[in-house]
């Protein structure tokens, strides 16, 4: 009798554990010759709630730590992957992705997690500002990390695409909840197996696999989620996502790029999933005699 090959189920990854969805749910991937090749979890709103937990647990002392430790951890991530790129590759190139693509794509990836480090500790200076008034005070506004971030990331770009919005969500010290491409998921959930052995905590990156259709009103209307983020092309989602932000004022982001060109990368992507705090502080004046007043 003919074997019969034994496929790998590739889990979740919540608060630096890789358990089994809650559902019980899993679906097949099958190759262009519609062999099935692995089999994935399809994750629930219980999934996706129990993930908010983890990231707001994970987020006070994430936002808290120096920047510069962000930027290192950040670059030991890409030291990771570059260490697996040829798993990335032959993952990639399970999937459909030519040789050339899969490997140019690894590449790039590790590229825009370098990139990113360099700014972790660097965007502050930009958007902060010293502010005129006029009135006897020193006026400061800094961008402060809006705190947990949902993002239903790219379909068409599995690997490049998720690091593209991972990176700048967490330079700035948020964490997040983030669906990976339905089609297109292994890539994502060994991503998470590097995020797992590198330094950063657990909690603050959580990487989910299932359908945006059955997910994406629960990404944008849990009370506990600061920002929503959407990567993909379905109008019916975006105006259903803008609407469910709405009832409790969480920022909408709706990014669509050329995930392989510079556009699709900047500081400004870190700023839009800040807020910006402004302190006021009183000047002091030191009279004759060392009085203040």
């Amino acid at each position: 009798m003919e074997r019969l090959e034994v496929l790998k189920t590739y889990k979740i990854y919540i608060g630096g554990q890789f358990p089994r969805t809650e559902s019980g749910r899993y679906y097949a991937l099958k190759n262009k010759k519609g062999q099935v090749y692995a089999n994935v979890c399809l994750s629930s709103r219980k999934d996706f709630r129990n993930a908010v937990v983890a990231a707001r647990a994970a987020f006070g002392g994430w936002s808290t730590r120096s920047h510069f430790n962000r930027s290192q951890i950040l670059y030991r991530i890409a030291e990771m992957l570059e260490g697996r790129k040829n798993q990335f590759t032959e993952e990639l190139k399970l999937m459909g992705m030519s040789a050339k693509t899969a490997g140019e794509d690894v590449s790039d990836a590790i590229d825009r997690l370098v990139y990113y480090a360099g700014w972790c500790d660097k965007y502050q200076q930009l958007f902060s500002t010293v502010n005129l008034v006029s009135s006897s005070h020193f006026n400061f506004s800094v961008p402060e990390p809006m705190g947990v971030v949902s993002v239903i990331a790219p379909e068409q770009s599995p690997l490049l695409g998720l690091i593209s919005v991972i990176a700048p969500v967490i330079a700035g010290g948020n964490t997040c909840v983030v669906l990976a491409s339905e089609k297109l998921p292994l890539s994502a959930v060994s991503f998470a197996e590097v995020l797992a052995t590198s330094d950063l905590p657990g909690g603050v990156v959580n990487i989910l696999t299932g359908t945006s259709a059955e997910l994406h009103s629960h990404f944008s209307s849990h009370m506990d989620v600061n920002a929503a983020m959407y990567c993909r092309n379905s109008k019916a989602e975006v105006k259903a996502m803008q609407e469910n932000c709405a009832f409790n004022v969480k920022r909408f982001s709706h990014w669509q790029y050329n995930w392989k060109t510079d556009a699709a990368q900047g500081p400004y992507f870190i700023n839009e999933l800040q807020e910006i705090k402004t302190t006021w502080h009183p000047i002091e004046h030191i009279g004759i005699g060392g009085a203040k007043y």
